[in-house]
């Protein structure tokens, strides 16, 4: 099948998850309690597993991961409704994330991007995007050669196919590593560009989310900004086209909730939903995420 179809390629990363939650601050030179879970994440992942959650029809993953952990992670993608393209690194362990969360649920992350770091264009196969309908790229796939190498292959393939193309741009401590003006070449083609507040305020210069919208935007793709509990905005051609309310959510975890609100949000376009009602789509399935441990969907705190 050589066609566009409603299915959902994600291009990205799968991580090993270490959540930290702890009640008080972090002590220097001594303990400081906590609870621990080891769990299966990643920004790619994770978008792909809400997205299937959500109701996204054949949602397909390729990414990369270390033979110490494949057969775990392959497990836990299937059981989530992901058909998952995992390459084996015989190199490099799967990549590992920390993720510290503290009593407001906010968290700092530790990343060691292992086998992640090493999924290159050699990886791709045209037949991937066989009745796809979208193509989403993580971010953290542009802060490494063979990464930007893929991006640049796989969307090409999507474009010539007439498919659209998302970026999560992902991390704003990565982004000031490789250079504003650097990754805003790199995804100049994109469709949709999906930062966080703090990544529209870096990438366009302007501080207030809806000027950062409104600002990015004007470079071709649209651009729909995550606030966190003040919900998510979107922006056309240098203007606000839609705001949304974020959905009431009691939190526990915020890891991988931005994730999680792409995953939702693609999945409502792939149905046909129009923008505002796919980031309301987006909302809810960040407040779902919010509420549980990790950055995947059904586990409780």
């Amino acid at each position: 099948m050589s066609g566009a179809g409603r299915g959902l390629l994600v291009v990205g990363d799968v991580v090993t998850d270490v959540v930290a939650r702890h009640a008080e601050p972090l002590a220097p030179d001594t303990d400081t309690a906590a609870r621990i879970a080891v769990l299966p994440g990643g920004a790619g992942a994770n978008v792909a597993c809400w997205a299937a959650h959500r109701g996204a029809p054949g949602v397909r993953l390729l990414a990369r991961v270390g033979a110490d952990s494949a057969d775990w992670h392959r497990a836990a993608l299937v059981a989530a409704g992901v058909e998952p393209v995992l390459r084996v690194d015989a190199e490099q362990p799967t990549a590992v994330v920390i993720a510290l969360v503290d009593a407001a649920a906010e968290r700092t992350l530790v990343t060691d991007s292992g086998a992640a770091f090493r999924l290159g264009p050699a990886d791709w196969d045209e037949a991937l995007l066989d009745g796809v309908g979208h193509l989403h790229l993580s971010g953290y796939l542009f802060f490494c050669d063979p990464g930007r190498e893929l991006a640049a292959v796989a969307a090409g393939a999507a474009r010539a196919r007439g498919l659209p193309v998302s970026v999560d741009p992902a991390s704003a401590g990565f982004l000031r590593g490789l250079g504003v003006p650097r990754f805003l070449g790199l995804v100049a083609d994109a469709d949709l560009l999906l930062p966080n507040a703090a990544e529209a305020a870096l990438l366009s210069g302007a501080d207030e989310p809806a000027a950062a919208a409104a600002e990015l935007s004007r470079r071709g793709a649209t651009v729909v900004v995550t606030l966190g509990a003040a919900g998510a905005l979107a922006a056309d051609r240098g203007r606000i086209t839609a705001r949304v309310p974020a959905a009431a959510a009691t939190a526990v975890d915020t890891t991988g909730a931005g994730d999680a609100f792409t995953g939702g949000l693609l999945a409502a376009r792939l149905a046909g939903a129009d923008l505002p009602a796919a980031l309301a789509a987006g909302c809810r399935a960040g407040a779902e995420a919010v509420a549980v441990v990790g950055g995947r969907p059904g586990r409780p705190s």
